[in-house]
């Protein structure tokens, strides 16, 4: 069972209304693809903050849409922390043509598989990752994103 720490920073995001039980929704499915125990740490903000830290961890001077922080096995029951950024999310779910929810719920999913590990840098580590998020999507009624546009998480 994943536990959840959920942070909202700013009014942005409360239009999705329950976000505690959309990101469980997420969290739930993605752990009967890859399961896992533990709480995640949910960052919910703007692009200014995912921009910093982009910049801060991983040396990229521009906002993203998703981040995730594994936390090392010393600091179980903690898998990490992810921040999601909504200004990012908003408009690749737009141009996307993608409800924001449905769109949260995949980078939800996706921070979640790279808490646990996966990568999608290779080509076959990128097949089996999104063979997971897609499989988890279709369990909450999801399309497969990656046949909506030719990237998955900018991350």
């Amino acid at each position: 069972m994943i536990d959840l720490a959920l942070i909202v920073d700013g009014e942005a995001w409360t239009a999705l209304g329950d976000l505690e039980a959309l990101s469980n929704r997420a969290f739930a499915a993605a752990a009967k693809e890859e399961p896992a125990e533990g709480l995640v740490s949910l960052l919910l903000t703007d692009d200014a903050e995912l921009h910093q830290l982009n910049r801060d961890f991983r040396g990229k001077d521009k906002p993203t849409d998703v981040l995730s922080f594994p936390a090392l096995p010393m600091d179980r029951p903690l898998l990490g922390d992810i921040a999601v950024a909504h200004g990012v999310a908003s408009r690749d779910a737009a141009v996307q043509g993608k409800k924001l929810d449905d769109h949260l719920a995949h980078l939800l999913i996706h921070g979640y598989l790279h808490l646990l590990g996966h990568d999608h840098e290779m080509p076959e580590e990128a097949v089996r990752m999104e063979t997971k998020e897609i499989r988890a999507l279709a369990s909450l009624g999801i399309a497969n994103p990656y046949l909506l546009c030719d990237t998955g998480p900018d991350e």
